[in-house]
Parts: C-alpha cells; structure tokens; sequence
C-alpha cells in the first residue's frame, strides 16, 4: 500500500500532509507501511468538489449577514407590550443578554462570528449542497434542482446555526438557565444540544401536539439534559388558563412562548432562548445562504428560484437573505418563493399588523403578517410551522415586493417528500417537504415549457424522528387539515388596534 505526500500551497508557508492511513500529528499523517511515497504539488481548490454535482466550501463564513442594512426602507420598529411605545434595548434585558440585544437592533451589515462559535460550527458545518439528478429524472425535468441540506448537524436541522451563538452568548454573561419554546422539537433539541456543550440549564415547553406526535425530539432533549413541558402545562399561569378553557388543547407556539417568557420574566437566574421570528434569530441563519453563494459559484450555477419553507421564517431567512443582498446589487435576480402550510397560512391569509409574539400578550408588539395570536392551528405533522405570525423582517421584506409566497397542504407535500426519499434517498422532516413540493410544481412547469431553470431550495432537516407521519401518509390516514373562515377572523379580531 503506497503513500501520497500532497503539499498545499496558500501563498504563505506550505502545509504538508501525508494521506494514508496513521496517526495525526500537527499538520503531518504518518503511515510506516511503505516505502513508497509520491510528491503532489497544486493549489489548495476553494472549494472541495463531492462530484460534478455537488459541493462544499472549504471555510466557514467569518460574518453573519444583517440585511436590514441594505433594505431601501427600514423595517417598523417592535413596540413595548404595555406603553406602545418604540421598544427601547433595555425593554428586552429580564430576556436577552447584552450582546444579542444589540444584535437584534443594529443596523450593521456583517457582525462578527465569535471564534468559540465557529469552533462548534466546524462539527458540521460547511454543510453540503447538491443536485437532485435522480428526482430531475423521475420527473423528466429539464430543471437542475439543487438543495442546501442542513440535517447533518447533531440535532438533525438548522437550527444549532443560532442556538450555538445565543448560548454562547448568555454563558458569557453568566446565565445559568435557559427556557424556551419548541413546536415539532428541533429547536428544543438544538438548544438542549447547545447548553449541553456550555454547561448550562435547560428547560423547553414543547407544543402538546407535538410532544405526543414526536417523542423521540423530547427523548433527544432529555438525553442532552433537558427538562422537557408538554404545552399548555400546569406550570405557569398561562398554561394553567388555557387548561382551563380548554384541557384538551393541542397546544401552539403562541401558548408555548407564553410559558417560557413567564418563566423567564420571574425568575432573575433566567434567560430566554427563541428558535425564529427575532432579527438576531434570522442573523445567525445567514450562515446557510453565504455559504450556498459559494458553493453555486463554484459549481458555475445561479439561481432562478429559491424556495424554502416558512413557520417563523429562520430557516427561508438563513438561506435567502444573502441571495436578496445580491439580487439588490443587481447581480443576479431570482424568484425568492416563501411556502408556507395551508393550515397555517400567516403570508398568504393573514394580515400586516401589529400583534404580539405569544398567547399572553407578554412580548413585544411586532409588525408581521399574522393570522392573530390567539389562532391556534390545526395539528398538522409540521410542527414546526404552527405559528400564527411570521418573521418582522421577512414579513417586511414581503411587503415590499422582494419575495413572493404560496400555501401547500400536506398530503400535497408528504407526495413529494416520497418522491424526493425515493429518488435522493434522504428522508425529510415534514417542514421542508413544503419546499420539496413547491420545487416539484416548478420542475414540471419547467417540463411544460422547456426552460432549464435552475432551482435551488433549502433542505432544512431530516425526518427520522417523524416517521409516524410518514407512516399516516402510506397508510391512507392522513388528511387535508385547514381552518374556517369563522376561526380566523374570530382570530383576527384580537389584534391589536395601532393608529
């Protein structure tokens, strides 16, 4: 067995590195099986090619991207629940530490990514990007299909790209506890991931629906040291007043925040960790999209749609934001696609209002499409995009025109999710089988008018942990859910009035 001496070469001091196998020191592999060793001389390549069909860049983005600062029109600002006055920095302190406040108000395009954050992004990050031959083949397309696929992390989604930093963050200022919210569990898991790793608390209120629905995302939180609430819960006086009008209620994100904000604004020791919706939220996701510019230009590619799905809107944002930079440059111009689901519909059927983020009326008061903070969805298997708000900054972005949006209900979307698992091989969470859907509408649109689209979606988890709802899928049993038109505007009615 031969030996291969390659020597990269980065405009500085060379490295050497000898591939075989052995042991690792510093920069050099040893291997004393043979004798034999060839000298390879050549340029470190940007990015590291998987195939013709993929790719991964070989750095880690140094900078989340804030695009507010390139917005032509600043987005409104949040509003104090009680005075109705412009939130002020230390409004949020009994929440937030320091540094995420400031974050989740600036107006600086790139911020800094700690370096003790970078280190733990490296366990998965960069995360690959890659084409959907197979699926463009059985759907005889002549679109070229790509997709960011952020299920490799530890906790299986995307959302560690924001719980890393923010307890990090909450670490360096001492904090001990941690509460949060989790619909379909992937957030509660991440974050349960991400205190595990710094040593701190956690405790999550996981939506009823889903916590009865997923019990392997509340064993996954448990296992990282979490202690997990089915929601509405006992605990908390929220909880405790929703139980009373209704003890069989599935639960919302709504009611979920509730509790964990009332637990936080009681308790000084305590924090406040949220998986979407808020600027800084949607900050650390930009990860996703800065990455995904390189690895499209490194395989010639660009964009004519990008589709992602939207709940809170962390994850769209992640991948979207940076291409909108661009497309505000003037360098490209794609149709940027929000697909949300049709029980569930904040952009498409709700209206662009101030409301509060919770049940309660605890937090802050945000402009947002929402369908009304009492709505509380049907219990589709997405869990993760039951909220009845979106994202300020995306529901602002919406408002002026960058991006567009489509609802798709879910046996619509667990059809392609089939057809993507038997095709790609990968099984996807039930949230991104929104995109996949909306992807495969666009590939055989393509198909009708012989356009060679590129279409770029963002893959934002895996769905091992929800095979029940695959399996209602095969079964026959799933079915259609949405909502009266009584329901929403009963909803609706409770929205705050802001003149």
């Amino acid at each position: 067995m031969s030996q291969s001496l390659h020597l990269y070469i980065n405009n500085q001091t060379p490295n050497v590195f000898f591939k075989g196998e052995g042991e690792k020191h510093g920069s050099l592999w040893l291997n004393g099986r043979s004798n034999q060793m060839k000298l390879l001389v050549k340029e470190k390549p940007k990015a590291t090619m998987l195939s013709q069909h993929a790719a991964v860049p070989t750095e880690i983005p140094t900078h989340w991207y804030n695009i507010i600062a390139d917005l032509p029109i600043k987005p409104p600002p949040s509003l104090h629940p009680k005075t109705f006055q412009p939130l002020q920095p230390q409004d949020l302190s009994h929440l937030f530490p320091d540094e995420l406040i400031k974050q989740e108000t600036t107006n600086e395009r790139f911020i800094l990514i700690p370096d003790e954050v970078v280190d733990i992004y490296r366990l998965w990050r960069p995360t690959p990007l890659l084409r959907a031959k197979r699926l463009e083949k059985l759907l005889d397309t002549p679109a070229r299909i790509y997709y960011k696929y952020e299920g490799v992390s530890p906790a299986g989604s995307h959302k560690p790209n924001t719980a890393v930093p923010q307890v990090w963050y909450n670490a360096q200022q001492g904090v001990k506890n941690i509460v949060t919210e989790t619909g379909a569990g992937q957030w509660g898991s991440s974050l349960a991931f991400a205190t595990s790793l710094f040593g701190l608390n956690c405790e999550v209120w996981q939506v009823r629906a889903s916590y009865d629905q997923k019990p392997y995302r509340k064993l996954m939180m448990q296992t990282w040291g979490a202690t997990v609430h089915p929601s509405p819960s006992d605990i908390t006086e929220s909880g405790r007043r929703i139980l009373k009008m209704d003890p069989s209620s599935p639960g919302s994100l709504g009611i979920a925040i509730s509790e964990a904000v009332e637990v936080a604004a009681n308790n000084e020791d305590t924090k406040y960790c949220l998986g979407s919706v808020l600027n800084h939220v949607l900050l650390h996701q930009t990860v996703i999209g800065e990455e995904c510019i390189q690895q499209m230009e490194a395989l010639g590619e660009t964009p004519d749609v990008i589709i992602g799905c939207t709940g809170g809107g962390s994850n769209f944002a992640g991948l979207c934001f940076p291409f909108i930079r661009e497309k505000l440059k003037g360098k490209i111009n794609p149709v940027i696609r929000a697909v949300e689901p049709t029980a569930c519909p904040s952009l498409t059927r709700g209206v662009y209002a101030y409301d509060y983020g919770d049940t309660a009326q605890l937090t802050p008061l945000m402009k947002m499409h929402t369908l009304g903070h009492d709505f509380i969805p049907d219990p589709i298997h997405s869990g993760g995009l039951r909220y009845h708000g979106m994202a300020p900054l995306i529901s602002h972005i919406y408002a002026l025109g960058f991006m567009e949006a489509i609802a798709i209900p879910q046996i619509e979307c667990f059809q392609g999710a089939i057809q993507f698992a038997r095709s790609e091989g990968l099984i996807p969470a039930p949230e991104p089988t929104h995109a996949i859907a909306a992807a495969i509408r666009e590939a055989l649109h393509c198909k009708e008018s012989g356009e060679s689209k590129v279409i770029l979606m963002a893959m934002c988890g895996h769905g091992h942990f929800d095979l029940p709802a695959y399996e209602k899928y095969l079964q026959g049993a799933m079915v259609d859910l949405s909502f009266s038109e009584d329901k929403i505007q009963a909803s609706l009615a409770n929205v705050p009035h802001m003149s």
